[in-house]
């Protein structure tokens, strides 16, 4: 009898085994687990593969994306063997460990320890869950028999290292070791590692910023169960949390914009390169007045890679400078920066050539009657010293023989997009026209690899696009060669001849440029206010040019020389050119008056005035000084240097007045005095 029913509570409790055992198995497999895909901080890196910029995820935290291969093995290690040692032995559930946890909480009458596997700390993690009171603790359990059916262990494991708590914003081992020791998870020492096994458990009562000896407690005790060295637990606790990684602030934000959904963004710049540029920008504005900003491009013609790029000195409002704003992209007037284009332009048409002259003296056309910055005009001189005095004459006058809209389609060919209300005028030569600071370096880039134009870019793995030609190599050299030939600024290491550099400032100096290539890069730079208001005294000459040379001396010890002139290029002195080319006249100079003639702007000619008692005023422009005055045939006066003179002789009736130069040449205008 007792063996009949003894077999038959057998059949049945092994059946109540069966049913429990495939209830449990339903009830796992019923588990709605967590989203095991979180979100992970957008990264921008450099050309090199160096983290430049993090974007956190949801409120504010940093949660940096990391691979199992990514992490030191030794790291690994100690955290299975202090956290869960049976972690690859067991379901996700410890059955010793959570035995062991429930007596003490028996005893104690609260949970006083562990039992946790590595896979509950991933389930209460992924579900941000509470750790101590029961249901939390059932959820956890469940959850995590649900993650070991439907992931490997090493993907567990990677769940971990990807949502650990490292103390404040901080989610992620990738995320801490940057943060506290500034180096990737594949570089801990086994003191670090230590820190990093302990820090998840508690990670605000342990930081080591704040509560130092906690933190070095909860490192020891890691260390000491794993019988580390003596030496480990002398090692140093950081005292600060290193700030994220913030280089080229603007570019990322872009990169960001352009590509919203990307997890990582991948640039050409050069973040050892970009840090340094960062620092020139900030100290470039110290001193400066108010709200002073400053923008810096570093490009490598050869390949067209952007290496670094400054939208301003700090990316904030502080000083009134406005950081915000990308001032390599803001739409600026370039002033004299636009000068070795028109040159080059007026060589590749056949009007000019280095060594012809032209004449630096006061011209009009029409209403427009352009001025040097100096107020000064030097007569005939080459071409080759206009560009370098950067004059504003000579430039107008080939404008005014290529055409604006020619000097435009060129500046377009080059890759630029300028930007003009209206019709083009002869200001554009001296920079009325809108540019930004990286139109400019793309078209020094073309000027600096032979006049040949390819699109600059910031992104790696962007296309190509073809080369465009905006002058003949010939010309590109012949205006690479002058500029190179302009005396750098005082206290620079850099030589006469190793860098062709234009400067340039705005109309009420308000932008002060300074842009230059050697054989290898092409540098620009620019300051002012972002809100265009002027920077009085503010000139590229002193301001700009001194920070582009310094930049050029963070690229490299020596300089790559610049090109040799192409076989083609025409090198002669004035006297051996062909005639033409011996001295720059209009197209129509032989239909034409002398441009160099004086000419009475006012009083204008047949106009009737009435007598004043300080006498009339009488204006010229044009002629080689000094002037001589005559009224009604005779002198009245001699030896003017200025072209300016007020005549307090005149009686009333007609009067004819002459102005005759140094030379000869003269203007007469008749006037009626009531």
């Amino acid at each position: 009898m007792i063996r009949r029913y003894g077999l038959f509570a057998l059949v049945v409790a092994l059946g109540l085994a069966a049913g429990l055992r495939d209830g449990f198995d339903r009830w796992v497999a019923a588990t709605v687990l967590p989203p095991v895909l979180v979100e992970t901080s957008v990264e921008v890196h450099d050309r090199h593969g160096a983290l430049m910029r993090v974007f956190p995820v949801e409120n504010g935290r940093v949660r940096l994306a990391l691979r199992l291969d990514q992490v030191d093995a030794g790291y690994l290690d100690m955290l299975v063997t202090y956290e869960d040692k049976r972690f690859y032995r067991h379901a996700g559930v410890d059955p010793v460990a959570l035995l062991r946890a429930a007596a003490q909480a028996l005893w104690q009458q609260e949970i006083r320890s562990g039992g946790s596997t590595l896979t509950m700390q991933v389930a209460r993690l992924l579900e941000n869950s509470g750790t101590g009171r029961w249901p939390g603790k059932m959820r956890q359990v469940r959850v995590a028999l649900a993650l070991e059916r439907r992931l490997t262990k090493a993907q567990i494991l990677e769940l971990y290292l990807n949502h650990a708590p490292y103390g404040g914003p901080l989610e992620g081992l990738r995320a801490g070791t940057l943060a506290w020791f500034g180096k990737a998870p594949a570089r801990l020492t086994q003191a670090e590692a230590a820190l990093m096994v302990a820090l998840p458990q508690s990670p605000e009562t342990r930081r080591p910023d704040r509560h130092p000896a906690e933190a070095r407690a909860a490192r020891d005790r890691v260390l000491t169960r794993l019988d580390a060295p003596e030496q480990d637990l002398k090692a140093a606790i950081p005292t600060a949390m290193k700030p994220m990684v913030r280089l080229a602030p603007h570019l990322a934000d872009a990169a960001r914009r352009e590509d919203p959904l990307a997890p990582r963004h991948d640039l050409t710049l050069d973040a050892g390169m970009q840090r340094q540029v960062e620092a020139l920008a900030r100290r470039a504005v110290k001193g400066q007045p108010r709200g002073v900003s400053a923008a810096i491009v570093v490009a490598d013609h050869r390949s067209g890679d952007i290496l670094a790029s400054v939208g301003s000195p700090a990316y904030a409002a502080e000083d009134g400078a406005l950081g915000f704003v990308d001032m390599t992209r803001a739409v600026r007037s370039p002033g004299s920066t636009l000068k070795p284009f028109i040159y080059g332009l007026a060589f590749d048409q056949g009007l000019a050539h280095p060594d012809t002259l032209i004449d630096d003296s006061p011209v009009a056309f029409g209403s427009y009657a352009p001025q040097n910055f100096d107020g000064q005009y030097r007569g005939e001189l080459t071409v080759r010293e206009a560009l370098q005095l950067s004059l504003n004459i000579p430039p107008v006058l080939l404008t005014q023989e290529l055409g604006p809209a020619r000097l435009m389609a060129s500046l377009r060919q080059g890759g630029a997009r300028p930007q003009l209300s209206g019709k083009p005028g002869l200001a554009v030569a001296l920079g009325g026209v809108g540019l930004t600071l990286n139109d400019m370096v793309q078209l020094y880039a073309g000027l600096a690899s032979g006049g040949r134009a390819q699109p600059l870019v910031w992104r790696k793995g962007t296309e190509k696009q073809p080369e465009r030609r905006m002058m003949s190599r010939a010309a590109a050299w012949q205006v690479g060669h002058i500029l190179a030939g302009i005396t750098p600024p005082p206290g620079t290491a850099a030589r006469p001849g190793q860098i062709a550099y234009k400067t340039g400032t705005s109309y009420g100096h308000r932008d002060a440029w300074a842009i230059g290539f050697d054989g290898a890069h092409v540098v620009g730079v620019w300051l002012g206010r972002p809100d265009g208001t002027p920077v009085p005294g503010a000139f590229g000459g002193d301001l700009a040019a001194p920070l582009l040379f310094e930049t050029f001396g963070r690229l490299a010890a020596t300089r790559s020389p610049l090109p040799v002139p192409p076989p083609e290029t025409l090198i002669l002195s004035t006297a051996s050119l062909p005639k033409p080319l011996q001295r720059f006249r209009p197209r129509d100079a032989a239909f034409t008056g002398d441009a160099r003639a004086p000419m009475v702007t006012f009083p204008p000619d047949g106009a009737v005035l009435r007598q004043s008692g300080d006498g009339i005023p009488l204006k010229w422009r044009a002629g080689v000084l000094p002037m001589t005055v005559l009224v009604n045939g005779a002198p009245v006066l001699t030896g003017v240097r200025r072209r300016d003179a007020m005549l307090s002789t005149l009686g009333p009736g007609f009067s004819r007045i002459q102005v005759i130069d140094a030379t000869g040449r003269g203007a007469a205008v008749e006037i009626r005095l009531d």
